[in-house]
């Protein structure tokens, strides 16, 4: 028996484990990550993303002991692929959980932090409530930083294709937010961030990775366990500091919010431009973050990200030992 929450976080989904998920050994969540590999604690991940349970597009996390003091939770961020190194969204959705199951004590008229261990560092959702409601939940993130700019992408031969031919030319702008993300304008291949190109929007998110796989731009400066793109932004001007995006993350995930961590990325990117207003970063759904750079550091800006999350049902899963599908399946 396994018990969850979930909520979503402007529409994306997130699955929070509360009962039922095995131990996972280590002394940091990061190390957690490594040992989530494990086939038996990663059997948990795939019954819970993966179909009939889930979805090819599913994120959740598993609830761990935070690194040290100061914190009131450890999370494990995980998706139909596997483990990310950072969640904005799911760490909007833990802010929320945390107060109203009161494993934090909220102040019922004021702001109140539920402080979050996560594979990237340690992060804080602000909880707002007014009269004992939740009305907004802001994301402070770890230092954020542009990477990259202007990466001119080269598709490897074996990735050739239709998507893949249509990378040349195009330059790409890595940035660090928790996670690597290369950020492109939709434009560049004659697209808009709309439901109805989401499909070639995938297939060219894929194929953007695929020709970043290894590239010096993605790598972490610090800590090559945080290297790699996680996701491909896709993003379009709506007006002065309002932009539409989308992000394919993983292998061909969407997300359908704004992207907490890949907001926290786009924000570095465009700090970088000498932006220093509030970002709206509208989603392809229609859903909004509000973001903007709370402080400037040596490592990089902390942006906060505003958003709020809501519960769409508590969940007991099982597993019939009959079952011929077993963990489940995933058709993408």
């Amino acid at each position: 028996m396994i018990e969850t929450i979930d909520y979503h976080t402007a529409g994306e989904p997130f699955r929070i484990v509360t009962a039922g998920a095995p131990d996972i050994p280590g002394h940091t969540v990061l190390e957690r990550r490594e040992a989530a590999r494990a086939p038996e604690i990663d059997a948990v991940r795939r019954l819970l993303c993966h179909e009939p349970r889930g979805h090819a597009d599913m994120y959740g996390c598993f609830l761990v002991p935070p690194d040290g003091p100061g914190a009131d939770l450890g999370a494990l961020f995980w998706h139909k692929d596997g483990y990310s190194t950072a969640c904005g969204h799911g760490t909007i959705a833990l802010g929320v959980y945390a107060v109203q199951s009161e494993l934090v004590v909220a102040d019922l008229n004021g702001e109140t932090d539920v402080v979050v261990d996560v594979p990237s560092g340690r992060v804080t959702a602000r909880v707002r409530c007014v009269a004992g409601l939740i009305e907004a939940v802001t994301f402070r993130n770890v230092p954020s930083y542009a990477l990259a700019r202007g990466v001119r992408l080269d598709p490897p031969r074996a990735a050739r294709g239709s998507a893949a031919d249509r990378l040349a030319g195009v330059a790409v702008d890595v940035a660090y937010g928790g996670a690597i993300y290369a950020s492109v304008p939709a434009a560049a291949f004659g697209l808009s961030v709309a439901p109805e190109h989401l499909t070639e929007l995938i297939a060219l998110g894929r194929a953007v990775k695929a020709a970043l796989a290894g590239h010096p731009a993605a790598g972490h400066p610090d800590d090559d366990r945080l290297s790699g793109v996680y996701g491909v932004i896709f993003h379009e001007e709506l007006g002065p500091g309002h932009q539409r995006n989308v992000t394919v993350f993983a292998d061909g995930e969407v997300d359908r919010s704004p992207c907490g961590s890949g907001t926290a990325a786009r924000l570095a990117l465009l700090h970088d431009d000498g932006f220093t207003g509030t970002l709206v970063h509208e989603s392809i759904v229609g859903t909004t973050f509000r973001a903007r750079v709370a402080e400037v550091t040596p490592e990089g800006v902390i942006p906060e990200v505003e958003g709020m999350a809501y519960c769409t049902g508590v969940h007991r899963f099982t597993l019939d030992p009959r079952d011929p599908v077993g963990a489940g399946f995933s058709l993408r």
